[in-house]
């Protein structure tokens, strides 16, 4: 009898198996309709959001020292539907290289099918919630593109009852400065693209692992009252959990460095400065029953978290050794500050010498 055939193995696909234009279509289809606005407010609005993010950029380079001689670049202004589909684009550039088992091809098509719808219900739930965005990895030639949610900015302005031209400044300080790190850093996107994609590749498949820790995952949500990236974190492999503090750690550093900017620029820039912080930070915390669950169910209390820690490291940071200082996070990823040394700010400093 003949021997059977070699089979040469296919090779695992890279990326992750979402249907990409499907999570697009559902977030159009679920995202509510935004607030209403003449015409005429709506196109001032855009006018200003342009204007402003041009000049918040010019603030964030004067208190970072980041950016000298790189050029002014335009943000975009648009709708919800249109920072959707540009999440999503983001989404699939940035989990591009993960490489992944490989999985039969009808399973896949199932699993890309159920992620879109759940990426675009999720997406459809941010999509007004988000002010702005950069994306390190958007725009035509993935190099990365600011966006500023106009609807969302007017109805969060309304909401908190302050200046409008002040606070779509406030807002566009935040996102230039995301915008400076990633530009301002030449390392930067291409180390946090790779922990992203290490970080997905190490991804338990067969989830014998994780059932094993079931038990162990029931009491941890009982003493951290329910606290999600508690739970995440456990039922990651030791591995993974190794990429994903370095990845919480950036994240952290990133988000409160942003925070810890807006309010720096001060009230020679923005006079209500003081107020719009206080009410923006019972806005994050506000909502319904329904609407906290749901961001404790998307990390999005998570993710307020780090602001606060991000932040308060920075503050402890620049007063001790002043920006120039601080900016030694941003020599190499061995420079940037663990999620140990976020919380305790001197550690990194005797780190650094």
């Amino acid at each position: 009898m003949p021997s059977a055939p070699t089979q040469t193995p296919v090779p695992a696909p890279s990326g992750l198996p979402v249907n990409w234009d499907l999570a697009k279509r559902t977030a159009g289809r679920l995202m509510g309709p935004g607030p209403q606005a003449s015409r005429a407010e709506a196109r001032e609005l855009v006018v200003r959001l342009r204007y402003d993010a041009a000049v918040a950029e010019g603030h964030v380079r004067q208190v970072t020292g980041l950016g000298a001689g790189l050029p002014l670049l335009p943000a975009d202004v648009v709708d919800r539907p249109a920072w959707a589909a540009a999440a999503v684009d983001g989404m699939a550039a940035l989990t591009a290289g993960a490489s992944l088992p490989r999985t039969a091809r009808v399973a896949r098509a199932v699993i890309g099918t159920t992620a879109g719808l759940q990426v675009g219900s999720v997406l459809a739930y941010l999509g007004g919630r988000v002010l702005g965005q950069y994306d390190p990895f958007g725009g035509p030639d993935g190099a990365g593109r600011l966006l500023l949610v106009a609807p969302n900015v007017h109805a969060a302005r309304q909401s908190l009852d302050v200046p409008a031209a002040e606070f779509g400044l406030w807002v566009c300080l935040h996102e230039a400065t995301h915008r400076l790190q990633f530009t301002a850093v030449p390392w930067l996107r291409d180390h946090f693209a790779g922990q992203v994609g290490k970080f997905l590749s190490l991804a338990d498949t067969d989830g014998s692992d994780v059932l094993s820790r079931l038990p162990e995952v029931a009491r941890r949500m009982r003493e951290t009252k329910g606290d999600a990236l508690a739970v995440v974190e456990l039922l990651q492999g030791p591995e993974q959990r190794e990429v994903l503090d370095g990845l919480l750690a950036l994240t952290t550093l990133l988000e409160g460095h942003a925070d810890h900017v807006m309010d720096a620029v001060g009230p020679s820039v923005v006079p209500s400065v003081a107020t719009i912080r206080e009410r923006f930070t019972v806005r994050r915390r506000g909502g319904g029953l329904l609407d906290r669950l749901l961001r404790a169910l998307l990390g999005v209390e998570a993710k307020m978290k780090q602001y606060a820690v991000g932040a308060a490291f920075t503050s402890y940071v620049v007063l001790a050794v002043g920006m120039d200082g601080f900016n030694r996070v941003w020599e190499s990823p061995e420079t940037l500050p663990t999620r140990a040394e976020l919380a305790e700010p001197a550690a990194w400093l005797r780190r650094m010498g």
